[in-house]
């Protein structure tokens, strides 16, 4: 028994000297003193993106970890991103560095946001612009948008109205009735279903759903030793078990949602659409791949929609003169007649500018998704060595103040009169950048400024009196706030106008 003990660990010895000596022969960027073994990993206290904004501070834009047996580079510099994220290194740079997550959830690393570079990835990344993500298609599904948020509106306005009349303020709980809204958006456009609030059910399978999101966010962050350390296989690796449980229970879901979608002919979802593509190339468009791009939709378009919408809020009531402002806008532009549409989005500068700062102040994944090089490669002058971790510290480049004056503040008006989108391409990255950028980044700024409008426009909100609101952030790859959004809220004169 001790035998075979000491020959894997004997093995993992040999091995990390092997590494050691090779990584010697590069030029890799500075970083902080390592111990044996783990590197970093000791270090790797949440949240990260702090973390490493401070060792970036002490070693330079571009610095070099070790997380077990893993080289990591972390970029801090939309210099350094800009070199990253064009031309060839663009390409060096499109896999993804293989995880448990990825493996056990994203169907063993073929999910459009998992898998290597190559032709399979080409074909999802082209499936989601041409087929399910495309201009058509997403007009196709704004009857679900608007139906969606309209329905958290009345929501809204009925617990006022329950709970003091529309004349006084009432405490809402924020953070579930966004949650809801994301969720309920997403997967009624992929599977014609809803989940959460009135005329649901399946209450069970909803929550359940709702938890795995939760579970896989924070199972995919950057600081789980078992991705590191394959070693923790020999003393029982819990983490991988929970892994591969949550797996199986998203997977489950995820079927049983395909099979309702396959007796439903007369469905016009995202997944019946490709179950009419699975007939025509059924070697191409089998089972898990419908299933790893359903997961791909539910994963990127629900949490962190909600996510983004709680910080843009949280924001609004702690500077109410940009929210007047903002309401200002709307009541200008659109009237106090009629809803806030997605057609009056392009008249919103404002309404957008807000987005925008809140997309930088908290973007969702402040690492972005982790890349890896699949060749040796080279940036800021530095080595980076072949199926490294690179992480890009959106987060920090958000924050560095080179680039953005007093830029702890949240001041919408710094996107007033800019040169272009260009100007911001590699200054403001809240989907990432590149070939890997997020497929739904179009959809997911659509439900943000329209939600956010719709409630602006309909609702006088304040902060909670007497209380400091706590702007910290939770750990894991998407960057929830860590004490849920409540609020104080009131109807609108124009309010039941609105949501006749």
């Amino acid at each position: 028994m001790l035998y075979l003990i000491l020959l894997p660990l004997l093995s993992l010895l040999l091995a990390y000297k092997f590494l050691y000596s090779k990584t010697h022969c590069f030029k890799l960027p500075p970083g902080p003193p390592s111990r044996p073994f783990v590197g970093h990993l000791h270090l790797m206290k949440p949240p990260i993106h702090r973390l490493l904004q401070r060792f970036s501070n002490r070693y330079g834009p571009i610095l070099s970890l070790r997380f077990g047996s893993r080289n990591v580079v972390v970029i801090t510099s939309s210099s350094l991103a800009q070199e990253a994220f064009t031309g060839q290194n663009d390409i060096l740079l499109s896999s993804r560095p293989l995880q448990l997550t990825a493996k056990y959830v994203a169907y063993n690393h073929t999910t459009v946001g998992t898998a290597p570079y190559g032709d399979h990835w080409r074909n999802l990344r082209r499936i989601c612009s041409q087929e399910i993500l495309s201009s058509h298609r997403l007009n196709n599904f704004q009857h679900i948008r608007k139906d969606e948020i309209l329905r958290m509106l009345k929501r809204i306005s009925r617990t006022t109205q329950a709970s003091n009349g529309s004349s006084s303020f009432t405490h809402i709980e924020l953070e579930p009735l966004l949650s809801d809204l994301t969720f309920n958006n997403i997967v009624r456009m992929v599977t014609g279903k809803r989940y959460y609030g009135d005329d649901v059910n399946n209450k069970e399978e909803a929550e359940l759903f709702k938890k795995l999101v939760y579970d896989i966010a924070v199972y995919s962050g950057a600081n789980h030793s078992a991705d590191y350390l394959p070693v923790l296989k020999l003393f029982g690796n819990k983490y991988e078990k929970e892994v591969i449980a949550i797996g199986k229970s998203m997977d489950e879901i995820l079927q049983r949602l395909l099979d309702e979608c396959r007796r439903d002919k007369e469905g016009n979802t995202m997944v019946n659409h490709l179950i009419s593509l699975q007939q025509q190339q059924p070697h191409y468009y089998t089972d898990v791949t419908i299933k790893g791009l359903m997961m791909a939709m539910m994963l990127a378009g629900t949490e962190t929609s909600a996510v983004t919408l709680e910080w843009a809020m949280a924001n609004l009531l702690r500077n109410p003169q940009v929210l007047e402002k903002a309401r200002s806008e709307i009541d200008e532009k659109v009237g106090k007649d009629q809803l806030v549409d997605e057609s009056d989005i392009a008249v919103l500068p404002y309404l957008q500018n807000v987005v925008s700062e809140t997309f930088r102040l908290f973007p969702v994944a402040p690492l972005l998704i982790p890349r890896s090089p699949t060749e040796d490669m080279k940036i800021g002058g530095y080595d980076v060595p072949r199926d490294s971790i690179v992480l890009v510290n959106a987060w920090a480049i958000h924050r560095d103040p080179e680039l953005w004056e007093d830029p702890e503040k949240f001041n919408p008006d710094r996107f007033i009169d800019v040169c272009g989108n260009d100007y911001y391409v590699f200054k403001l990255m809240p989907f990432g950048n590149g070939r890997r950028t997020c497929p739904g980044a179009g959809l997911g700024q659509k439900i943000v400024t329209l939600a956010l409008g719709s409630l602006i426009q309909c609702f006088d909100w304040e902060n909670l009196k007497g209380e400091e609101m706590d702007m910290s952030e939770s750990a894991g790859l998407g960057m929830r706030k860590m004490d849920p959004l409540r609020a104080l809220c009131r109807p609108r004169p124009i309010t039941a106008k609105l949501l006749i």
